[in-house]
């Protein structure tokens, strides 16, 4: 089992290629919608896209950029975590969300990537389970795209055929086979962060999967958030890193 891999495909630019043509009709319509940069790239994709353009509740697949998550994979995911979680040690104010839903103020600069052994860094330490963390993430996404209860029969036979094209070892894709048949809940996924870093990482990937509009979707949020003991004001910059990145 390769977790970093995994995790690659739910996050990576290139996934779309390997998916299939539905991904990349999604990554033409993305670009489009003029969603670009950060967000624009990965909900074209990878996997999360995926889970995230079957949502029946979708109206035109430009709004999976409001589901993204970190161009580049996993480290530029926890470069937006290690930035949200400094930003709120130093005791800043989350930017406001402006009137489109992103930040007031100048653009963000691209987040700096954590230091040499940062708890920030997926591959760092493991989940409290013991087993990678990148499997961890990869759970807390399944997790929150689910959150709504969009993906039924039909949905997830498509998702399966899309895994079964990726290169993948049987092992990575039976790990994401079972975890769309059985969906984490909210607390297996809190049990996973060993930790404050891993427990605001789990919540930025599970916000990034979610668009929040659905009521169950905030739902969601607001009791992982609980679970994970996170503080209003981390929670806070976390989404500011979300709304910058999707905006």
């Amino acid at each position: 089992m390769n977790p970093q891999s995994l995790l690659d495909q739910f996050l990576g630019p290139d996934a779309a290629q390997r998916a299939g043509g539905a991904m990349e009709s999604a990554k033409g319509k993305l670009a489009n919608s003029g969603m670009t940069g950060v967000a624009g790239g990965l909900a074209a994709g990878g996997l999360l896209g995926l889970l995230l353009g079957n949502k029946k509740a979708r109206k035109k697949v430009g709004k999976l950029a409001g589901g993204a998550v970190a161009y580049g994979g996993a480290a530029a995911l926890g470069a937006l975590a290690y930035r949200a979680y400094q930003n709120w040690q130093s005791g800043q104010q989350a930017p406001q969300p402006g009137p489109q839903g992103a930040p007031q103020g100048a653009p963000q600069p691209a987040p700096e990537q954590p230091p040499t052994g940062s708890r920030f860094l997926p591959a760092t330490a493991p989940a409290k389970d013991g087993k990678p963390f990148e499997l961890a993430l990869v759970l807390a996404m399944i997790g929150a795209a689910n959150a709504d209860g969009h993906i039924g029969p039909d949905e997830q036979r498509l998702i399966f055929e899309r895994v079964g094209e990726l290169p993948l070892d049987a092992e990575d894709k039976a790990f994401v086979f079972d975890a769309l048949g059985k969906p984490p809940s909210l607390q297996d996924i809190a049990d996973l962060a060993e930790g404050p870093e891993q427990a605001a990482e789990l919540y930025l990937a599970s916000r990034l999967a979610i668009d929040l509009d659905h009521p169950m979707e905030q739902a969601y949020l607001e009791g992982l958030a609980h679970r994970l003991s996170l503080p209003a004001e981390l929670v806070a910059h976390l989404e500011s890193q979300v709304a910058a990145e999707t905006a």
